[in-house]
């Protein structure tokens, strides 16, 4: 177990939070400028994130809830869960750890200037390793248990597209199968795939995609949209197609959905948010007697994925779905029992008169629709332990790693 931090060592990084709130994002910046310098460990990140500014925003703040939260340090659970399921999906290992810590620790001491003393030095590097033992001991127990697991592995394991199937005129799935045609880890719903990718004029690439398929030992199936200049996910839609091999990791994340502890469920998303969701509710069936209600917001009806999966799901009684068309409901929207339709966006004032205090509200969408929908369900009461939501790449975004 990992010794507890002095008291003199968590002082000094408390007093350190005002110098954090003002420049913890020129630190993280400069950062990954020297972390990334090193081939190596440049491939292991999403590098998507580095141009548009995401992951230093998320690290900065990160760095800042644990300083916030060094003697409470069991306030920070969530959140080094989530970064150890990510962790174990990009396949980082301890060996990686000195790497980030002499580019922090550098980092600081090049942004504070003098005000970076031997002692502040010294006081930070011991917070580091600290959380570095921790994260260390808990993504070996996840690799562990991967390892161990029915049809689990460690590392990168090659799988095939097996079938692609157009899901709407911006989402496009893949069904993947292992090529070596051995069984796979039964995913939870809610858990994603890394993927280390080569594209072509580009080169390493990394990226997490959610299943949306119903937990099977025998494949898996993510959902892409297709995004204005995005480099890979324009590459799946433009060039992946069948007998396409992929180096695939083994299901990772936190945001899973256990119907045997949820008797009432509202999953709630926007645009392509509904992929875990998707893989959750294909996995209940009608006998289970589940209040289960599933509220999505598309643009159109063509950019609507999986209508008819969800249609089909609430005719047998799994769900009741609410579907929104920001544009309009469409004239080919049929009538029929367990489903109805509205005209624009999920907005604060509808979703305040469907405040349930006994439900789970699982969230997952653009990061302005989770703090909208957060802010109105906290707002009416509904405690923070029963919001969960998923993250799609970084999670930048202050007000909802505060919600959290």
């Amino acid at each position: 177990m990992t010794a507890p931090l002095d008291e003199k060592t968590r002082s000094i990084v408390k007093a350190c939070v005002p110098a954090l709130e003002a420049h913890g994002l020129d630190i993280t910046k400069e950062m990954y400028q020297r972390l990334l310098a090193d081939p190596e460990i440049r491939d292991l990140f999403n590098m998507s994130h580095q141009k548009d500014g995401e992951q230093p925003k998320a690290l900065a703040l990160a760095v800042l809830a644990y300083a916030r939260n060094i003697d409470t340090l069991g306030n920070l659970g969530g959140m080094v869960e989530r970064i150890t399921q990510k962790h174990v999906g990009l396949n980082i290992l301890p060996e990686h750890y000195p790497y980030v810590g002499k580019a922090l620790l550098g980092a600081i001491e090049h942004v504070l200037g003098d005000a970076a003393t031997p002692e502040i030095m010294d006081a930070w590097a011991k917070a580091y390793w600290f959380l570095a033992d921790v994260l260390i001991g808990r993504e070996k127990q996840i690799y562990d248990e991967h390892e161990e697991a029915p049809g689990g592995w460690t590392g990168w394991r090659t799988f095939r597209v097996r079938s692609v199937k157009q899901e709407s005129s911006i989402i496009r799935s893949f069904e993947l199968v292992p090529t070596n045609g051995n069984p796979v880890m039964k995913h939870l719903p809610g858990q994603y795939l890394s993927f280390k990718l080569e594209i072509p004029g580009h080169g390493p690439e990394r990226r997490n995609y959610s299943i949306s398929s119903a937990p099977s030992p025998e494949h898996y199936r993510i959902s892409v949209r297709k995004e204005d200049g995005g480099v890979v996910s324009s590459w799946f839609h433009d060039t992946v197609q069948e007998g396409t091999e992929l180096q695939v990791s083994a299901p990772a994340g936190d945001f899973v959905y256990d119907p045997t502890k949820e008797q009432k469920t509202v999953f709630l998303s926007a645009g392509i948010g509904l992929t875990p969701f998707i893989s959750a509710v294909e996995a209940l069936s009608s006998d289970e007697k589940k209040s289960v209600r599933f509220i999505h917001g598309a643009h159109t009806a063509g950019t609507e994925a999986f209508g008819a999966d969800v249609r089909k799901l609430a005719k047998s009684g799994v769900l009741q779905a609410d579907i929104f068309f920001s544009t309009g409901v469409p004239e080919s929207a049929a009538v029929q029992s367990g489903v109805r339709y509205h005209a624009g966006r999920i907005s604060k004032a509808w979703l305040a008169t469907q405040i349930d205090p006994d439900t789970i509200y699982r969230i997952c969408g653009p990061d302005q629709f989770m703090r909208d929908m957060v802010e109105t369900l906290k707002a009416a009461g509904v405690p923070a332990a029963q919001l969960r939501y998923e993250f799609f790449g970084s999670a930048a975004d202050a007000d909802l790693l505060a919600a959290i």
